[in-house]
């Protein structure tokens, strides 16, 4: 395609979607790719109750279009298509896609991250009905009932406070004999009382139940199984940001996120990381739709520098 857009976005997802409102808004003539449909990790979501505005939360699937139908209105452009490479160099940016190529002079990398899952047969099947990977997203939704967490990094432990404040017990399920978190978490896990720990342990089953939820689990631990009754279970072993497409060509931190700060402005001029993406200390909805906004504003600075 010969075209030229003025930004071309990578996820529709939040942040994605925050960036082309913005940029529409601003005159830039844009365009969203998408590879499945709007709304990104968090269509994946039942409900969300910690999105400013929704006074009864909203399911995610609704709240992505709505993001959509919100940038749409003002001009933006959704090309359904999964992006295979990405040419960065340059003043202008190629994307090679399943729909063609398409072309931009400033591209905003929004494509996410994936929480890492446990690889558990039946473990897709049972998420939104049992298995969760947000404490901060679906922990309210378990108020005095009996959860896991697998896990011990700092992410974990940052999830076992959230729900030892909501959930009557917490039962932390770590393959080591001690948490490789900061000690920090240490301290504050003493002060808690309802959380059990269950060392040296890993997941070896997810058991549903007749209603066709998360019932419990089975773990084994130093060579001996035990069974363990949960209203939820919380994946916490880390996230795999969705960097492939970037990666030898925008600089990335240790843990594979792309190295860009509250600016959103990356190594390569011209081209933006938002949301999950990006080195960020929280990742949540509200601070995606964030990025968004902040990317526009450093895009319509440089395309106004050339």
């Amino acid at each position: 395609m010969d075209k030229i857009y003025d930004v071309m976005i990578i996820g529709g997802g939040p942040a994605g979607y925050s960036a082309a409102l913005y940029c529409t808004r601003a005159g830039l003539e844009t365009i969203v790719l998408e590879k499945l449909s709007a709304g990104g990790q968090i269509a994946l979501t039942a409900q969300v109750d910690n999105y400013p505005g929704f006074e009864e939360g909203i399911d995610g699937f609704s709240l992505g279009e709505k993001m959509q139908a919100g940038a749409e209105r003002f001009g933006a452009v959704t090309e359904y298509a999964e992006v295979y490479s990405l040419n960065l160099e340059g003043e202008i940016k190629i994307a090679e896609t399943s729909e063609g190529q398409f072309k931009s002079r400033v591209l905003i990398l929004a494509t996410g991250a994936e929480p890492r899952n446990l690889g558990i047969e039946g473990e897709e099947e049972l998420i939104g009905k049992g298995v969760n990977y947000c404490a901060a997203c679906d922990g309210m939704f378990y108020k005095g009932k009996t959860v896991a967490v697998v896990g011990g990094g700092n992410t974990a432990v940052a999830d076992i406070l959230i729900l030892s404040k909501v959930a009557a017990k917490v039962i932390v399920i770590h393959r080591r004999d001690t948490l490789r978190a900061e000690k920090i978490y240490h301290n504050q896990l003493k002060e808690t009382g309802n959380v059990e720990f269950r060392w040296n342990s890993v997941v070896k089953e997810l058991i549903k139940g007749e209603d066709g939820r998360l019932k419990g689990i089975r773990i084994e631990s130093n060579g001996e199984s035990s069974d363990i009754e949960l209203d939820g279970l919380f994946v916490s072993v880390g996230r795999k940001p969705s960097t492939m497409l970037v990666a030898g060509q925008l600089e990335l931190d240790e843990a594979g996120y792309v190295v860009a700060d509250e600016t959103t402005v990356t190594s390569l001029p011209g081209v933006f990381a938002v949301g999950d993406v990006r080195t960020k200390a929280l990742r949540q909805v509200v601070t995606a739709v964030a990025d968004g906004a902040v990317s526009s504003h450093f895009a319509l600075e440089y395309l106004a520098a050339k």
